[in-house]
């Protein structure tokens, strides 16, 4: 992973219940968690325009690495449904973060030339940020994420998240919802 992404800086979760989810990442030590609900915008998936799913996300840090924790709210096609609806629940992808459109799109346009199947892509106007989610063939199906998590919004939250995991009493679970 690192030769090819530059390392591994997420590790997302799909799960049927956040707040459950949650309570057991606390449990071990993982914490506080920072929730969203969120429509994603301009979704594609399996290559063509779609509903977009509603979300929750809930983002913890155990130092540079983010546990994501993903529920999907309505029945619209996505990964994250497909994974839950193969009777599947847990880790579901691993993901890389770039800085910047350019360098996005540039791996983005090497991961397709490599073969990798682009399964779902879409982002968030308002951050001004975009993902995609690759099939890596790998056996029990583990997907590649690369996202746009480090455009300036994206970084000066990760680092507030980053902080407050560092200084996390372990009794708060949920340090922001929005």
């Amino acid at each position: 992973m690192s030769i090819l992404f530059g390392g591994i800086r997420q590790l997302g979760m799909v799960v049927h219940d956040c707040e459950e989810a949650m309570r057991q990442w606390g449990r071990l030590g993982i914490g506080p968690f920072f929730t969203m609900r969120f429509t994603v915008d301009d979704f594609i998936f399996r290559g063509k325009p779609s509903p977009a799913p509603d979300v929750t996300l809930c983002f913890a840090h155990s130092g540079p690495l983010q546990v994501e924790l993903i529920q999907q709210h309505n029945d619209v096609p996505s990964v994250w449904r497909e994974f839950l609806d193969s009777g599947c629940e847990g880790t579901q992808h691993v993901a890389a973060w770039y800085a910047d459109h350019p360098t996005f799109d540039a791996k983005k346009a090497e991961l397709v030339s490599k073969g990798l199947p682009l399964i779902q892509e879409g982002g968030s106007r308002a951050a001004d940020a975009r993902f995609a989610y690759f099939d890596s063939g790998e056996p029990g199906g583990l997907m590649i994420e690369i996202s746009e998590a480090l455009v300036p919004a994206g970084a000066a939250a990760r680092l507030h998240m980053e902080q407050a995991a560092e200084q996390w009493d372990g009794v708060q679970l949920v340090a922001d919802r929005r």
